[in-house]
């Protein structure tokens, strides 16, 4: 989930725990914890609701930062024919695990494994071949390039692509930039004990 503008601020400072969405099925699920432009939250409940029925007495409004039922209709974003969903959470405070992970520069024997293990899942299911290392090979080298420039020069879409980098950083191996993506220590120390 991406929060715009003073939604950002207000996320960020637990001021705003609730938040409208409309979308075709649900993207966020109860329980899990999500990383956002506003820093890490968990969610606490989600549900349809529909938005002709919001009322301006509604307490979701505040814990929204809405000024009224309107002020959230005229923010609602995408096909008014989707379902509309009311998202509550909380701010997950403390270190990012995966930011945490992605710091190490020196890595075990075991970690060695685990990380073998799980790349060569990756390639195993993959639909278009092999493409953990040559990936991490490509962001070493092109650090900061757009993704789109990064999957057109592997004949890659830039969608999929994208989604697989998403995989190699929740392994904490890469960095996303504002711009494309970096390798991380660990992603870094990963390459050299490959000899890559």
């Amino acid at each position: 989930m991406l929060f715009a503008g003073s939604d950002r601020d207000g996320v960020a400072d637990g001021k705003i725990t609730v938040a409208y969405r409309r979308w075709a099925e649900p993207r966020v699920v109860e329980g899990r914890v999500y990383r956002t432009n506003a820093g890490r939250i968990e969610i606490d409940s989600i549900r349809e609701v529909n938005p002709d029925l919001i009322a301006d007495t509604d307490a979701d409004l505040t814990l929204a930062d809405r000024r009224n039922a309107k002020d959230v209709r005229r923010r609602l974003r995408g096909d008014d024919t989707l379902p509309t969903f009311l998202i509550r959470f909380h701010l997950v405070e403390g270190p990012d695990p995966r930011e945490e992970l992605a710091a190490q520069s020196e890595l075990s024997a075991a970690d060695l494994a685990d990380l073998r293990e799980r790349l060569a899942q990756f390639d195993a299911l993959s639909q278009h071949g092999p493409w953990t290392i040559e990936t991490l090979r490509l962001i070493q080298t092109r650090p900061a390039t757009r993704a789109g420039d990064l999957a057109a020069s592997v004949g890659r879409q830039t969608a999929p692509f994208k989604l697989d980098v998403r995989k190699l950083k929740n392994l904490g191996l890469t960095y996303s930039l504002e711009v494309g993506y970096r390798l991380s220590p660990r992603g870094a120390a990963y390459l050299d004990a490959e000899g890559n």
